[in-house]
Protein backbone atom coordinates (compact mmCIF):
# COMPACT_ATOMS: atom_id res chain seq x y z
CA UNK A 1 0.00 0.00 0.00
CA UNK A 2 2.71 2.26 -0.13
CA UNK A 3 3.00 2.87 -3.75
CA UNK A 4 1.26 5.43 -5.42
CA UNK A 5 -0.70 3.37 -7.39
CA UNK A 6 -2.68 0.43 -5.70
CA UNK A 7 -3.25 -1.73 -7.82
CA UNK A 8 -5.21 -1.72 -11.91
CA UNK A 9 -7.41 -4.19 -13.54
CA UNK A 10 -6.50 -3.18 -17.53
CA UNK A 11 -8.48 -5.35 -19.97
CA UNK A 12 -9.55 -4.86 -23.59
CA UNK A 13 -13.21 -6.79 -24.52
CA UNK A 14 -14.15 -7.49 -27.85
CA UNK A 15 -17.44 -8.00 -27.76
CA UNK A 16 -20.94 -6.62 -28.71
CA UNK A 17 -22.93 -4.27 -26.59
CA UNK A 18 -26.25 -3.83 -26.71
CA UNK A 19 -27.00 -0.09 -28.66
CA UNK A 20 -30.37 0.99 -27.53
CA UNK A 21 -29.37 9.94 -11.16
CA UNK A 22 -25.67 11.71 -4.21
CA UNK A 23 -24.67 12.64 -0.60
CA UNK A 24 -22.17 11.27 1.15
CA UNK A 25 -23.15 7.62 1.66
CA UNK A 26 -22.33 4.48 3.68
CA UNK A 27 -21.91 0.94 2.59
CA UNK A 28 -21.74 -1.63 5.11
CA UNK A 29 -19.99 -5.03 3.34
CA UNK A 30 -19.63 -7.85 5.17
CA UNK A 31 -16.59 -10.21 3.60
CA UNK A 32 -16.21 -13.05 1.83
CA UNK A 33 -13.92 -14.61 -0.96
CA UNK A 34 -14.92 -12.71 -3.69
CA UNK A 35 -15.82 -16.48 -5.19
CA UNK A 36 -19.05 -15.35 -6.29
CA UNK A 37 -20.59 -11.74 -5.92
CA UNK A 38 -18.38 -10.53 -3.19
CA UNK A 39 -20.24 -8.99 0.07
CA UNK A 40 -23.30 -8.20 0.54
CA UNK A 41 -23.68 -4.71 1.00
CA UNK A 42 -26.15 -2.12 2.19
CA UNK A 43 -26.19 1.55 1.00
CA UNK A 44 -27.67 4.44 2.49
CA UNK A 45 -27.64 8.08 2.32
CA UNK A 46 -28.80 8.44 5.93
CA UNK A 47 -28.53 5.07 8.17
CA UNK A 48 -31.98 4.51 10.28
CA UNK A 49 -32.17 3.36 13.52
CA UNK A 50 -32.41 -0.26 12.08
CA UNK A 51 -29.78 -0.14 10.12
CA UNK A 52 -27.43 1.38 12.65
CA UNK A 53 -28.43 -1.64 14.70
CA UNK A 54 -27.61 -3.91 11.50
CA UNK A 55 -24.26 -2.37 11.43
CA UNK A 56 -23.31 -2.72 14.90
CA UNK A 57 -24.47 -6.51 14.88
CA UNK A 58 -22.07 -7.05 12.14
CA UNK A 59 -19.17 -6.15 14.11
CA UNK A 60 -15.53 -6.34 12.17
CA UNK A 61 -17.37 -6.24 9.10
CA UNK A 62 -15.63 -3.93 6.59
CA UNK A 63 -17.27 -0.13 6.26
CA UNK A 64 -17.04 1.51 2.49
CA UNK A 65 -17.60 4.97 2.77
CA UNK A 66 -18.52 6.87 -0.54
CA UNK A 67 -17.15 10.44 0.02
CA UNK A 68 -17.46 11.73 -3.11
CA UNK A 69 -18.38 10.91 -6.92
CA UNK A 70 -17.44 12.72 -9.84
CA UNK A 71 -16.52 12.54 -13.92
CA UNK A 72 -12.85 13.30 -14.03
CA UNK A 73 -12.96 13.11 -18.01
CA UNK A 74 -15.42 12.68 -20.90
CA UNK A 75 -14.62 12.85 -24.60
CA UNK A 76 -16.86 11.52 -27.47
CA UNK A 77 -15.95 11.73 -31.12
CA UNK A 78 -18.67 11.45 -33.79
CA UNK A 79 -17.72 10.75 -37.05
CA UNK A 80 -19.92 8.75 -38.59
CA UNK A 81 -23.24 9.95 -38.06
CA UNK A 82 -24.38 9.59 -41.33
CA UNK A 83 -23.12 6.40 -41.77
CA UNK A 84 -25.02 5.56 -38.96
CA UNK A 85 -28.00 6.86 -40.04
CA UNK A 86 -27.72 5.43 -43.14
CA UNK A 87 -26.87 1.68 -42.23
CA UNK A 88 -29.64 -0.84 -41.40
CA UNK A 89 -27.16 -3.55 -39.12
CA UNK A 90 -26.13 -2.78 -35.74
CA UNK A 91 -22.28 -1.34 -35.68
CA UNK A 92 -19.92 -3.74 -34.01
CA UNK A 93 -18.64 -2.61 -30.23
CA UNK A 94 -15.22 -2.82 -28.70
CA UNK A 95 -15.42 -2.11 -25.12
CA UNK A 96 -12.10 -1.06 -23.09
CA UNK A 97 -12.12 -1.29 -19.35
CA UNK A 98 -9.54 0.52 -16.66
CA UNK A 99 -9.48 0.41 -12.72
CA UNK A 100 -6.74 1.98 -11.34
CA UNK A 101 -6.70 3.03 -7.18
CA UNK A 102 -4.78 6.08 -5.87
CA UNK A 103 -4.18 6.00 -2.46
CA UNK A 104 -4.83 9.24 -0.78
CA UNK A 105 -3.96 9.81 3.53
CA UNK A 106 -2.64 6.77 4.55
CA UNK A 107 -3.80 7.42 8.55
CA UNK A 108 -7.16 8.30 6.97
CA UNK A 109 -7.76 4.72 4.73
CA UNK A 110 -8.67 6.96 1.61
CA UNK A 111 -8.42 5.88 -1.86
CA UNK A 112 -9.38 7.23 -4.99
CA UNK A 113 -10.85 4.35 -7.62
CA UNK A 114 -11.01 5.39 -11.21
CA UNK A 115 -13.08 3.40 -13.66
CA UNK A 116 -12.33 3.97 -17.35
CA UNK A 117 -14.93 2.88 -19.71
CA UNK A 118 -13.86 2.84 -23.40
CA UNK A 119 -16.10 2.06 -26.46
CA UNK A 120 -15.16 2.17 -30.22
CA UNK A 121 -18.47 1.87 -32.64
CA UNK A 122 -17.43 0.73 -35.99
CA UNK A 123 -19.61 -0.46 -39.22
CA UNK A 124 -17.20 -2.50 -41.35
CA UNK A 125 -14.05 -0.39 -41.44
CA UNK A 126 -15.94 2.92 -40.64
CA UNK A 127 -15.85 4.64 -37.34
CA UNK A 128 -19.28 5.79 -36.01
CA UNK A 129 -18.22 7.22 -32.47
CA UNK A 130 -15.71 6.80 -29.94
CA UNK A 131 -16.18 7.81 -26.20
CA UNK A 132 -14.16 7.53 -23.49
CA UNK A 133 -15.50 8.30 -19.98
CA UNK A 134 -13.47 7.87 -16.37
CA UNK A 135 -15.28 8.09 -13.55
CA UNK A 136 -13.94 8.23 -10.08
CA UNK A 137 -15.27 7.44 -6.81
CA UNK A 138 -13.32 8.85 -3.36
CA UNK A 139 -13.81 5.84 -0.82
CA UNK A 140 -12.83 5.80 3.05
CA UNK A 141 -12.43 2.00 4.23
CA UNK A 142 -12.62 1.25 7.58
CA UNK A 143 -12.44 -1.55 9.60
CA UNK A 144 -10.91 -3.32 6.64
CA UNK A 145 -8.15 -5.77 7.23
CA UNK A 146 -5.05 -5.16 5.19
CA UNK A 147 -5.79 -8.34 2.94
CA UNK A 148 -9.14 -7.08 2.46
CA UNK A 149 -8.38 -3.88 1.20
CA UNK A 150 -7.09 -4.88 -2.75
CA UNK A 151 -10.06 -6.65 -3.80
CA UNK A 152 -12.35 -4.39 -2.13
CA UNK A 153 -11.11 -1.32 -3.86
CA UNK A 154 -11.00 -3.34 -7.20
CA UNK A 155 -14.02 -5.16 -6.80
CA UNK A 156 -16.93 -3.50 -5.21
CA UNK A 157 -16.40 0.11 -5.46
CA UNK A 158 -16.02 -0.16 -9.32
CA UNK A 159 -19.00 -2.38 -8.90
CA UNK A 160 -20.69 1.04 -7.45
CA UNK A 161 -18.98 3.54 -9.33
CA UNK A 162 -20.45 1.16 -12.90
CA UNK A 163 -24.10 2.24 -13.37
CA UNK A 164 -23.54 5.94 -12.69
CA UNK A 165 -20.54 5.53 -15.32
CA UNK A 166 -22.86 3.26 -17.65
CA UNK A 167 -25.78 5.99 -17.42
CA UNK A 168 -23.36 8.59 -18.59
CA UNK A 169 -22.20 6.76 -21.53
CA UNK A 170 -25.68 5.86 -22.31
CA UNK A 171 -26.84 9.78 -21.96
CA UNK A 172 -23.77 10.84 -24.45
CA UNK A 173 -24.34 8.32 -27.12
CA UNK A 174 -27.95 9.35 -27.40
CA UNK A 175 -27.16 12.89 -27.38
CA UNK A 176 -24.81 12.12 -30.40
CA UNK A 177 -27.68 10.82 -31.82
CA UNK A 178 -27.45 7.33 -31.72
CA UNK A 179 -29.44 4.88 -29.61
CA UNK A 180 -27.93 4.56 -26.35
CA UNK A 181 -25.50 2.80 -25.53
CA UNK A 182 -26.18 0.02 -22.89
CA UNK A 183 -23.40 -1.54 -21.56
CA UNK A 184 -23.66 -5.33 -20.26
CA UNK A 185 -22.94 -5.86 -16.40
CA UNK A 186 -19.33 -6.23 -15.98
CA UNK A 187 -17.69 -9.26 -14.07
CA UNK A 188 -14.99 -7.50 -12.06
CA UNK A 189 -14.47 -10.41 -9.89
CA UNK A 190 -13.45 -11.91 -13.05
CA UNK A 191 -11.64 -9.35 -14.16
CA UNK A 192 -9.91 -9.01 -10.42
CA UNK A 193 -8.78 -12.57 -11.09
CA UNK A 194 -7.11 -12.39 -14.54
CA UNK A 195 -5.19 -9.53 -13.12
CA UNK A 196 -3.95 -11.08 -10.06
CA UNK A 197 -3.11 -14.57 -12.08
CA UNK A 198 -0.95 -12.53 -14.50
CA UNK A 199 0.54 -10.72 -11.88
CA UNK A 200 1.46 -14.31 -9.73
CA UNK A 201 2.36 -15.85 -13.31
CA UNK A 202 5.07 -12.50 -13.90
CA UNK A 203 6.41 -12.54 -10.54
CA UNK A 204 6.55 -16.59 -11.17
CA UNK A 205 8.78 -15.76 -14.32
CA UNK A 206 10.73 -13.56 -12.56
CA UNK A 207 11.69 -16.28 -9.99
CA UNK A 208 12.84 -18.74 -12.31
Amino acid sequence: MASSRLSNIDTKLAESARCCECRGSVIAAQPSNYDNIGPAIIMTDAPSPEQNGAAADAAGAPVIRVLAQYVKDLSFENPGLFTSQQGSSAPEIELGIDVKVEPGPAKDSIFAVELKLSARAKRQETVVFIVELVYVGVFQLQEARREDMEPILLIECPRLLFPFARRIIADITREGGHPPLMIDPIDFVGLYRQQRQRADAQQAAGQA
